[in-house]
């Protein structure tokens, strides 16, 4: 994704999400510091998580976020609340999904003042995360009530975009290695395909060693010798696990910044969660959204303010005098004595303009930008997928002890070089009198009917049939699939049942 190209002279618009729990106050305090570096921006704040859900919106993301986001093209978000047991995705990976931020960058890097135990290693290496497929499409049945299936998706053309940006990522920043983590030995086909890909884009790197591990041996190798690792790129969940252990080897949640990238949308978090039993209480460390946010200012353009700003960060935490609660706990010292969210981030402020004395400063060094690459700091001298719909703990039995069973409809997955809204007009009338065309969806995002997203063609779209009455039979299905092969290849088929009433199916981001 190029760097945005603004007009100095105006305030730039950027949607800010407050989020749930400790989200306001971590937000708060990036908001003051990077006011007090002078950048002008216009804050367009906007609701998204926990409250959105409350109304009654299942999405977690309302049209009035979704339009400052399409005007902005920039997010600064705190955590997001995710619901757990129920029908409802997680807005965090809707966001995600909605712009197709493809991306999720995760930078890990020692900081002085933190204590961990790796202190003096030298650790500094970032994992990139494939940000939309996986495990994380959010594809999952139930296919017996005691069998759960969950779909993993690997395409190539996912798999193209986030490792050619691994390697325009350490190219840009004059990294020395690309390691590609998978379990290919165990999924030869899925991880199989991610690792094929790594290997076919590797040699037009030349400058830069390429090596795959596996993922288990990645843990195990983080864990030993975390000072080998340069960039790390790999599939969702493998991302999402080794990304949280790679925050824990310099210092926790609380330091672990992200940023997630896209074609036209950028969007930057901390990693740790909505932690509400410290909500309102000024004690949460707002490290790792400030440096989320500096990662922010640097997609922007503004090289000199992120740099200030993360100089700061390095000044305060270097002096050691403004210790927030989780810094004093992993040393052992009285948490009574923390210094709070509020007087941490004025102690930041106050820094503005230093540079750290027992590291060298972030100075943001830029190379000739490639296709796909982004803007990151270079030094010189940091959910979960929603939960099925279907029944949860042991099913109920009816009385003669089985389950109650409803066959409602079917999702039918089509190989086609056709767009969604093409897909969904040619086979809508394939329906006869027992369906109807509930939606098409590409790598588990709605996109027919039309919902004004877009999203990559892979040549691979599921089609969800569902009945037009109370329920559909095995022969109105096979005959569905008789009328769908007269025009398209169909390649795979799941049932759509409710268990003693309940879906054992999840729904698309979108819907």
């Amino acid at each position: 994704m190029e760097p945005l190209s603004r007009n100095p002279a105006s305030p730039i618009p950027v949607t800010v999400i407050p989020g749930d729990g400790v989200g306001p106050e971590v937000v708060r305090s990036a908001r003051r510091i990077i006011d007090a570096a002078g950048v002008a921006i216009s804050w367009e704040e906007c609701p998204a998580g926990a409250e959105v859900f409350r109304r009654g919106d299942p999405s977690g993301v309302p049209a009035e976020t979704r339009s400052s986001v399409e005007r902005t093209r920039v997010v600064l978000k705190g955590p997001l609340e995710t619901p757990v047991g129920f029908g409802e995705k997680s807005a965090n990976v809707t966001l995600r999904k909605l712009f197709e931020t493809y991306a999720n960058v995760r930078p890990a890097r020692e900081l002085p003042g933190v204590p961990t135990r790796y202190a003096g290693e030298g650790i500094d290496f970032i994992v990139v995360r494939e940000n939309l497929e996986d495990l994380y499409a959010g594809i999952e049945h139930m296919e017996t009530p005691d069998v759960a299936q969950t779909l993993k998706l690997i395409t190539r053309t996912g798999t193209r975009k986030i490792v050619r940006y691994a390697f325009e990522l350490a190219r840009q920043e004059g990294r020395r290695k690309v390691t590609c983590a998978t379990k290919a030995n165990i999924m030869k086909l899925s991880d199989g395909l991610f690792k094929r890909v790594f290997e076919e884009i590797a040699p037009q790197y030349p400058e830069i060693e390429s090596e795959h591990l596996i993922i288990d041996n990645v843990a195990h190798q983080m864990v030993k010798n975390p000072a080998q690792f340069d960039v790390i790129v790999t599939a969702n969940l493998y991302g999402d696990i080794i990304s949280d252990l790679a925050s824990g080897l310099v210092g926790g949640l609380g330091f672990a910044s992200s940023g997630n990238y896209g074609d036209d949308v950028a969007i930057f978090e901390a990693v740790h969660g909505s932690a509400p039993k410290y909500a309102g209480r000024d004690v949460i460390n707002p490290t790792a959204l400030i440096l989320s946010s500096v990662l922010m200012l640097r997609h922007l353009g503004l090289a000199e303010a992120a740099d200030r700003v993360e100089n700061a960060v390095l000044v305060t935490l270097e002096e050691g005098r403004h210790a927030t609660r989780d810094l004093l706990s992993q040393a052992g010292g009285d948490v009574s004595t923390a210094t709070s969210t509020t007087a941490y981030t004025d102690a930041i402020i106050a820094n503005l303009g230093r540079v750290p004395a027992t590291v060298p400063p972030r100075v943001t060094a830029r190379r000739e930008q490639g296709a796909g690459a982004t803007p990151v700091a270079v030094a010189v001298g940091p959910v979960a997928a929603g939960a099925a719909g279907g029944p949860t703990g042991g099913p109920a039995k009816d009385a003669a002890g089985a389950v109650v069973r409803t066959l409602v409809g079917v999702d039918i997955f089509i190989e086609t070089a056709l767009t969604a809204e093409e897909l969904g007009r040619d086979v809508a009338p394939l329906a006869g009198d027992s369906f109807f065309l509930e939606m098409v969806d590409s790598r588990g995002t709605k996109l027919y009917p039309s919902t004004g997203l877009r999203a990559e063609s892979v040549g691979w779209y599921r089609c969800r049939f569902v009945a037009q009455g109370s329920r559909v039979t095995d022969a109105e299905i096979r005959s569905l699939l008789g009328n769908i092969a007269t025009r398209h290849n169909w390649t795979h088929v799941e049932k759509l049942q409710l268990f003693d009433g309940q879906p054992g199916f999840t729904k698309a981001q979108g819907q």
